[in-house]
């Protein structure tokens, strides 16, 4: 499908939701809550439809040989504009949520894996509350991984995620997950996430390639619930009156993986066909959150059984997984005017006998001013890129974020 029919699609899509908002009870929306909120005459069913986008400045300067700065390269981008759907049907306990990526950035990465097209869909996904705390979801959707990952690019605290999430993250996947909560005591609450998934990533099309990931997620809040989910968001917008903390184990195995970051990076390729091998990650992970104070940790290592892919000859194919770990600090305070000041620590180290790339830190400085909380923000960051033996690299990048 190309864009245009795309597009003629959406269109479409928000014409029919525009016709039932007359034909229907329409709920009242305030800014950041949806375009259109839609119940059923019956309350069988609910659509929300909202849209969101980013608009991003990035300057970057890299080192020279004379150990000074170069001419600085600038880009101007939408770096990422989207449709979301959720919702639910027949029963509240069984909830829907479609999520379309527009920006070139959203739907790059098409292959012959995907049908040579664009990778529209991000999450298509449907959650079955089938018994008490229970819950099945079947679709495509994020894995459940380290914390960076899952929070959604619209909550961040920084203009983007860290170098961490960037090379060891899993990211999205089709398949099933079964997730569990339970209370010890009076506050302390238990969160178990298992999910079976194809092992390719999202929008694959030509079948299952390899084996299949496998991933379990253990989540401890010592201190009960965070407010309005704020485990999962960036920044102490709710200024939690009483500490809260969520500490997190994931570990996840993908058997037979043919591609280079476990379910992500390129597809490896051999003489013979894809190359495959095991490959685990595990992240370990915390939240903590108290009136306007935030500090996130997390650390991610990554192994597998041959990292190197060869040609039946037995030579090499140039393929290489990306072993390694990360470990990536970030905290931030956010001000009574809702100004907030973050700051970020990375430090990347790929195994450099494998894959022959040198260890890597980043330190960022952000700047954020919540306008309506993460519906309407501007945010600000400098980095500083210490590579090892390396090219150092200054970057400074300016986003609006928008969602109705």
């Amino acid at each position: 499908m190309d864009i245009k029919k795309l597009a003629l699609l959406g269109c479409y899509f928000l014409f029919l939701c525009i016709h039932f908002s007359y034909s229907q009870y329409q709920a009242e929306s305030t800014f950041g809550k949806g375009l259109f909120n839609i119940v059923g005459k019956d309350s069988s069913w609910t659509a929300k439809v909202g849209a969101r986008m980013q608009i991003l400045a990035v300057s970057s300067w890299g080192e020279t040989q004379d150990r000074g700065l170069g001419n600085p390269e600038q880009n101007f981008l939408i770096r990422r504009a989207r449709l979301k759907f959720d919702g639910f049907v027949h029963t509240p306990k069984l909830r829907y949520k479609l999520e379309l990526g527009l920006s070139n950035r959203d739907i790059s990465g098409g292959s012959e894996f995907t049908g040579n097209t664009p990778r529209y869909i991000l999450d298509a996904v449907v959650m079955w509350n089938f018994y008490e705390n229970f819950e099945l979801w079947f679709g495509q959707t994020k894995l459940p991984g380290n914390i960076e990952r899952v929070i959604s690019s619209a909550d961040l605290q920084q203009v983007d995620r860290s170098l961490l999430n960037s090379k060891f993250n899993i990211d999205r996947d089709m398949g099933l997950q079964l997730r569990h909560h339970f209370k010890l005591g009076k506050k302390a609450l238990v969160r178990e996430k298992f999910a079976f998934s194809q092992g390719e990533g999202r929008n694959v099309t030509v079948g299952n390639q390899g084996g299949h990931q496998y991933t379990s997620r253990l989540e401890f809040l010592p201190f009960g619930k965070f407010i309005s989910k704020g485990d999962y968001k960036g920044a102490d917008l709710s200024r939690e009156q009483t500490p809260k903390l969520m500490v997190g184990v994931t570990y996840d195995i993908n058997k037979d993986a043919v591609r280079t970051r476990s379910n992500m990076g390129t597809f490896m390729q051999t003489d013979t066909g894809l190359y495959e091998t095991d490959i685990s990650t595990l992240f370990g992970d915390f939240m903590f959150k108290y009136r306007g104070f935030s500090l996130m940790g997390e650390y991610a290592h990554r192994d597998a059984n041959e990292p190197v892919a060869i040609n039946m000859d037995g030579t090499e194919t140039g393929d290489i997984v990306q072993v390694g770990n990360a470990l990536n600090l970030q905290t931030g305070y956010l001000f009574k005017t809702n100004w907030e000041v973050s700051a970020r620590y990375t430090h990347l180290e790929l195994d450099q006998e494998i894959t022959g790339k040198n260890p890597e830190e980043q330190y960022t400085l952000g700047l954020s001013k919540y306008i309506v909380g993460h519906k309407l923000k501007v945010q600000t960051d400098l980095s500083y890129l210490d590579v090892d033996n390396g090219m150092d690299e200054v970057m400074f990048r300016l986003q609006l974020d928008v969602h109705l």
